[in-house]
């Protein structure tokens, strides 16, 4: 008996939303094409969190190439360190994720088991791919990034981006100046990005090529009250704290307020954009009952992040699948950066008024340090500022070169000062969407099957402005000048930026179908009344209910009903 995704991913395939790639020699797991409907709502989901994003929140976005060197992964901490738990079925040769397998049989914790203890909960489990025993196998770590090289000869090693977010950290200098040295402020990146997964068996959830959609906001580390708060304070929906998850409880709803000052959300700026996911997810089309949040327990969050969350949406077939991570990353990646590149990655703030302050200072004396040290001098000079001199003198680190600075090379003393500002690292708060499991949890979660005299009706319920079609324009009969007004009308809306498909091909009836099951929203239909009176009939998706409205009317009413300005219940 087939299930709810097997009937989304039929339809998907028929009617040109998704397939896989490169059918013609034998589709590779982890990769799909969208079709012209699906690039359609793909664009239209991106375009709906750039309206979150870009033009509400006021955080520019940037595009950053694809391949990077490999000094920025190896400060990211993706060269050492992002890998999954591999092994490989002694009877067929399928690689698997340890991990998956154990949890598909309901082992604990199989995320942060050790390959050692992984190895042994799964000996006596069968594998996903043939079915059998796997017994004693070797788990051990792969290394999920693609590697390349950059230029001729192999020369240059780089690895394709697996995530939009490193980008946008490097460029934290220039985006600084940008924002004009001050904060908060934010930039935003979709694109795609690249995973070599190491057995994708999931369809648009787990891909090798994906989309991201993601939000770096630099926040002052001490300051992490959002200065829109309000705007979120009341919203509610169901939070699954690691507290409750420890004790086995179900989620539970709180406001946004109430989730801050009870301590579940670490600060106003991770519950805002929560609130802000959580809004942005059902406008989208995600059904808010099969919606929610759940915060990483302490064995999974990163050991630098202060919170983390995920939204996580129902699907029938996959169960409960993160969508979106909302964290406070601290200020790890721009420490990480600094340290590798030797760049700051810091802002200067000024104070309101200048503060007295006791300092130590420094002064080495350049006429001997210079030539004792020659070309290092100067970097001595500035490294002894950092240091805690002993009584014989102070050691300072050159370029990985430890060098003794005798005493009698430089005079410390204490004065006071007047400081008029601080560097400072900010933290960052990190909102990252995966958009393709957003379109499929958008897919199953809009499709419905109704009966319609003794038929079974395929209907995508998409939110209008998610709909890849907008508007479908149908003459009754495609002669006596119908066609003609039809053709007219179609033109008319496409220059207002709408969507509109003519369709003249087949019974009315059928025409109807053919666009509720692609979720069109919309329908006008011109028939023998619309040369008299100059007006069509305007008809619902969801309910099938039609009215006629006049034919001038279109122009303004059509772009309004996708908006949600006026509801089409409204119209007599």
């Amino acid at each position: 008996m087939s299930d709810v995704f097997d009937n989304v991913m039929d339809l998907a395939r028929r009617r040109g939303f998704v397939w896989p790639t490169t059918e013609c020699y034998g589709s590779v797991a982890g990769f799909i094409d969208y079709g012209p409907l699906g690039t359609l709502v793909k664009r239209r989901i991106e375009d709906l969190w750039r309206q979150f994003y870009v033009i509400s929140e006021g955080y520019y976005e940037i595009e950053c190439p694809t391949i990077g060197q490999e000094a920025m992964y190896i400060a990211s901490g993706h060269v050492k360190g992002f890998s999954d738990k591999m092994c490989q079925c002694p009877a067929c040769s399928e690689y698997l994720r340890a991990d998956h397998v154990a949890e598909a049989h309901q082992v604990k914790n199989a995320a942060t088991l050790s390959c050692e203890d992984l190895a042994r909960s799964i000996c006596t489990l069968p594998c996903p791919a043939c079915g059998k025993k796997l017994g004693t196998v070797e788990v051990f770590s792969f290394n999920l990034m693609f590697q390349t090289n950059i230029g001729p000869g192999s020369q240059r090693k780089g690895y394709l981006r697996p995530e939009t977010a490193q980008g946008i950290f490097v460029d934290f200098g220039r985006l600084l100046r940008f924002y004009r040295d001050k904060l908060p402020f934010g930039t935003v990146q979709i694109g795609k990005s690249y995973r070599n997964e190491i057995s994708p068996r999931q369809g648009m959830i787990r891909l090798r090529e994906f989309t991201q959609a993601e939000a770096e906001i630099f926040v002052h580390p001490e300051e992490k009250e959002h200065p829109n708060f309000r705007r979120y304070a009341e919203y509610a929906f169901p939070l699954l704290s690691s507290e409750q998850q420890l004790a086995e409880v179900e989620a539970k709803t709180y406001t946004m307020a109430d989730a801050v000052s009870k301590k579940v959300i670490a600060n106003e700026y991770v519950a805002y954009y929560l609130a802000l996911t959580h809004e942005l997810l059902v406008t989208a089309g995600v059904n808010p009952q099969k919606l929610r949040f759940r915060q990483h327990l302490p064995d999974e969050r990163a050991h630098y992040a202060e919170d983390c969350w995920d939204a996580e949406i129902f699907s029938e077939r996959f169960g409960w699948v993160e969508t979106v991570g909302i964290a406070d990353r601290t200020d790890y990646d721009l420490r990480a950066h600094a340290d590798q590149s030797g760049d700051s990655f810091t802002v200067y703030l000024q104070y309101e008024t200048p503060r007295r302050e006791k300092r130590r200072i420094i002064n080495a004396n350049m006429g001997v340090l210079g030539p004792k040290y020659r070309g290092k001098a100067k970097a001595i000079s500035d490294a002894l500022q950092e240091t805690t001199p002993g009584k014989d003198g102070a050691t300072v680190t050159i370029d990985g070169e430890e060098i003794f600075v005798p005493a009698d090379l430089y005079e410390v003393r204490e004065e006071e000062v007047d400081v008029r500002g601080e560097d400072i690292r900010p933290h960052v708060i990190e909102p990252s969407y995966g958009i393709d499991r957003m379109i499929y949890a958008v897919l199953e979660h809009s499709y419905h099957e109704d009966e319609v005299e003794g038929e079974v009706r395929k209907v995508m319920r998409f939110p209008a402005r998610i709909s890849p079609i907008q508007v479908a324009v149908f003459p009754l009969m495609a002669r006596d000048g119908l066609d003609t007004i039809a053709g007219s009308i179609t033109r008319e809306l496409q220059n207002q930026g709408i969507l509109a498909e003519y369709d003249d091909s087949g019974a009315i009836g059928r025409r109807y179908r053919r666009q509720d099951e692609i979720g069109t929203p919309f329908a006008i239909t011109v028939d023998y009344d619309t040369p008299e009176n100059e007006t069509v009939t305007l008809r619902d998706r969801d309910s099938m209910k039609q009215v006629r409205v006049r034919k001038d009317q279109l122009a303004d009413l059509i772009p309004a009903l996708i908006r949600g300005k006026v509801a089409f219940s409204s119209l007599n």
